[in-house]
């Protein structure tokens, strides 16, 4: 019983910014458990090497060039994956920016705007997209990459611009849950610590003083996997988290325990 409500035989995964890290985990998950993944990316260079790990694995995959911050083109997407596949089950909102180590005295408007238009903008057209899908189908499952930068003040490095995104990521989904829930769309989160994946290369590869703090201020004294993040975007897209929607579940090694 308990595990086949792990099981996404027969449902229609899209996973964006999954031609790399974290996004190409999820995707990797999703298809394991039986999903067809739509991999979703702006670089097409990386939605064809994912689509091609993938299919290697024996996981039915299909690829799609997309920019988040386009809204237009993810309506299109939305309803090109309806029209090829008959549906879509899940959504895992993954594509996000972090050019951190920027105080907030020099951030230019350009800086600001940019993780503003993928990470909260680029987010909600997707969540209105393939949520709208849902609502017609009356079920599906969305699962929004967010950060416990959404919950803490990192240090050393300044990011208020990406802190405040992220903020923003975790109350849109509570507020898309509250309106979604009696329609059958489950909206929940995700909020990683640190994981090592190339957004983190400017403090893990280059920066031994900063990677040395962040270690120190995590319990667990490490920094995280994309599979580890992937394995709960799995469990919040399946039915094993029924009951759940407008959950924040925060894997962050225990960093926000201080």
């Amino acid at each position: 019983m308990y595990l086949e409500k792990l099981k996404l035989d027969g449902r229609v995964a899209v996973v964006t910014g999954a031609g790399q890290g974290i996004g190409a985990a999820c995707a990797r998950a999703l298809g394991e458990a039986g999903a067809t993944v739509v991999v979703a990316d702006m670089r097409q260079e990386r939605v064809d090497a994912c689509v091609a790990e993938l299919a290697g694995l024996g996981i039915a995959a299909h690829g799609l060039a997309l920019d988040v911050t386009q809204s237009a083109a993810v309506d299109a997407a939305a309803a090109d994956v309806v029209a090829r596949f008959g549906r879509v089950d899940i959504l895992v909102n993954n594509a996000g920016v972090a050019v951190s180590d920027v105080r907030a005295e020099d951030t230019s408007d350009s800086h600001w705007r940019h993780h503003m238009d993928v990470n909260v903008d680029g987010l909600f057209w997707c969540c209105r997209a393939f949520g709208r899908r849902m609502l017609e189908q009356g079920s599906g499952a969305i699962v929004n990459i967010g950060s416990m930068s959404g919950f803490i003040v990192n240090k050393p490095q300044p990011q208020s611009f990406y802190n405040a995104s992220k903020a923003a990521v975790h109350h849109l989904t509570r507020s898309l849950a509250a309106e979604w829930g009696a329609r059958g769309v489950r909206v929940n989160a995700v909020a990683p610590t640190y994981i090592k994946t190339p957004l983190t290369s400017f403090g893990i590869k280059e920066n031994p003083d900063m990677y040395k703090v962040w270690l120190e201020m995590t319990p667990m004294g490490r920094v995280g996997q994309p599979d580890e993040i992937a394995s709960v975007v799995h469990f919040l897209a399946s039915d094993a988290s029924s009951l759940m929607t407008g959950s924040i579940v925060v894997a962050d090694g225990g960093y926000t325990c201080w």
